[in-house]
């Protein structure tokens, strides 16, 4: 009885370990390699965990495409000095994105590589 009890423990440690593995997801999906510059507006700034979005419209050539763009966690932006109140709809970005692999219109994004409009780092003020 002692051993079958163990082995159920120990098969159910390694389960929950294993979900914890899966729940958090690889950047690999992000070209690293060939970062892109895009410049445009903010639609939505998600604040939420584990990571933070940012929605960025983007007009090239007479036509509008929103960006998703995955950020760090809430908290990690916290140390940052941001808050969920540091960018909102409206305001203009330029931001130096690692794009998705796909070709799809997204990334992701960091706070040492998102500007104001005119180049200027964000400037937390609250």
């Amino acid at each position: 009885m002692g051993r079958k009890l163990t082995a159920f423990l120990v098969a159910g440690g390694l389960i929950a370990l294993g979900g914890a593995a899966v729940a958090h997801h690889s950047f690999a999906m992000f070209d690293q390699e060939n970062p892109i510059e895009l410049a445009g507006t903010v639609q939505e700034f998600k604040f939420t965990s584990p990571h933070t979005f940012v929605l960025l419209k983007v007009s090239k050539d007479g036509k509008d495409t929103v960006w998703n763009l995955e950020g760090a966690s809430p908290s990690a932006l916290v140390r940052d000095g941001w808050s969920s109140k540091t960018i909102k709809p409206g305001d203009e970005l330029t931001m130096k994105i690692d794009p998705l692999r796909s070709g799809a219109p997204g990334g992701a994004w960091n706070v040492k590589n998102t500007k104001t409009k005119d180049g200027k780092p964000i400037t937390v003020t609250h």
